[in-house]
């Protein structure tokens, strides 16, 4: 049964979970969905979906660990750790089920979420991710990252980023974008980045687990993303049963930015048809 939980307000809010403070906002009312943020992002990646959804639906957008307002923690900040962070969470704010979504990181702990609490998950946003664990390269490529921003800071971690996060036509022609997502990226803590980067490095493969999830799913890819590719996308699409894919064209590995417009129609068809 959908819930329909008035939030009390509108402003970001802290609250101490496993011993650990996490910031969020509690916006809107209605049906309650979750948007969990990518790598080295923050809550505000969001900003344009809170914007349109909250009308029809109780929005909680937190800062993953290590990210934006919430505490920086020793150790890999791994998928499971965080997705049990966003259930306590959620049972603080009296909310047993939710449609929950992610981009990029954001969809591993996702996914880590509903493989820990299928029955809370009313309905799954895939944003840009993959089921696939990171091969060894990748691995060692997280950890060699991890070193820089530990030693050198996020402003190297944004340069060598970027390029890979928005397709060529978004850096050329938006160039308040790409400001808007170096701010995220030197705004992260490199202790909180290094963290979730060894997180990461540790996730689980999901690509045999995707069949067993029977929660609606819309998946969702630019068709430009060189990190996670549409190939990627297809196949949670052909694994996981009933799903929707939806490619923005254009876009790259940020396409709830790049592609606001397209993105947040696509979402909100898909929770009017989930939430009939």
């Amino acid at each position: 049964m959908a819930q329909f939980t008035i939030a009390r307000s509108s402003k970001g809010s802290k609250k101490v979970v496993r011993g650990i403070e996490i910031a969020y906002e509690d916006v809107g009312s209605g049906p309650s969905v979750v948007l969990l943020h990518g790598y080295p992002f923050n809550r505000s990646m969001w900003r344009e979906q809170v914007e349109v959804l909250r009308h029809n639906h109780r929005l909680i957008v937190p800062d993953l660990r290590g990210h934006g307002e919430s505490a920086v923690t020793p150790g890999p900040a791994t998928m499971e750790s965080m997705a049990l962070d966003i259930a306590l969470l959620l049972e603080t704010l009296n909310i047993s089920r939710a449609t929950i979504g992610g981009l990029s990181m954001g969809g591993y702990v996702a996914l880590a979420f509903y493989r820990l609490f299928p029955l809370r998950v009313r309905s799954l946003l895939l944003a840009d991710t993959r089921a696939q664990a990171d091969t060894e390269e990748g691995k060692q490529n997280r950890e060699q990252q991890a070193e820089k921003a530990l030693k050198e800071g996020m402003e190297g971690i944004a340069d060598a980023l970027l390029p890979k996060l928005l397709a060529p036509e978004t850096v050329a022609e938006r160039p308040g974008i790409g400001r808007r997502v170096r701010e995220m990226i030197v705004g992260t803590e490199p202790d909180g980045a290094a963290s979730a980067l060894r997180g990461m490095a540790v996730r689980k493969d999901h690509t045999s687990f995707l069949s067993r999830i029977i929660a609606p799913t819309l998946i969702v890819v630019g068709s430009k993303d060189v990190l996670t590719p549409v190939e990627d996308s297809e196949l949670m699409h052909r694994e996981i049963g009933g799903s929707r894919l939806q490619i923005m064209e254009g876009s790259g590995h940020l396409s709830n930015l790049e592609r606001s417009e397209e993105f947040n129609r696509a979402l909100v068809k898909f929770l009017n048809d989930v939430e009939v």
